[in-house]
């Protein structure tokens, strides 16, 4: 079992590019909502994106058309981000386990922590990250944001002084 207190920079970084395809379970509709805004995001860095909601299937949400169920998504999808309540996981994993194509990665948003579930998805080979959010991950690691202000609940999005020339920012840190 990984270790779900401390990851890496090296190893979020490992997981964020070894995945191009996403499903997120609780996407959201509603522009407010942290699902959507994170949604919108991943798709704008390049993911491949595969809503997961019952109430909105068939409908787009950021630009990718969403589904009831992740049985239901066309293609083996390489990470399941979880936007729902702990008490959902059990079902979810059920679901998830089930899959003809395991995905490579099972991350659990901000506030999502549950090891024995954990354990269950990395016994069967999945990759799990814990309380954490891949928006914000990328966005650290490849520069957009700091850490500055977290533990204050603020979220410093102050860039970097740039050096002359163009500045791209990703994970390559190049």
């Amino acid at each position: 079992m990984g270790d779900h207190d401390h990851y890496t920079d090296a190893h979020i970084r490992a997981v964020l590019k070894s995945v191009k395809t996403v499903a997120i379970i609780g996407a959201s509709a509603n522009t407010v909502r942290p699902s959507f805004f994170v949604a919108q995001y991943m798709a704008a860095k390049g993911y491949e994106l595969y809503p997961i909601n019952p109430g909105q299937a068939g409908k787009p949400i950021a630009g990718a058309m969403t589904y009831a169920t992740l049985a239901d998504v066309p293609v083996a999808v390489d990470m399941v981000d979880i936007f729902r309540k702990p008490e959902a996981l059990p079902g979810i994993v059920r679901e998830i386990i089930a899959l003809e194509t395991l995905p490579k990665v099972v991350w659990l948003q901000l506030g999502i922590r549950d090891d024995a579930i954990a354990a269950a998805l990395e016994m069967a080979g999945i990759t799990v990250i814990q309380n954490r959010c891949p928006k914000i991950e990328y966005a650290r690691l490849c520069g957009e944001i700091g850490w500055t202000g977290f533990n204050r609940r603020t979220i410093s999005s102050k860039k970097p002084k740039l050096a002359k020339g163009f500045q791209h920012y990703s994970l390559d840190g190049e």
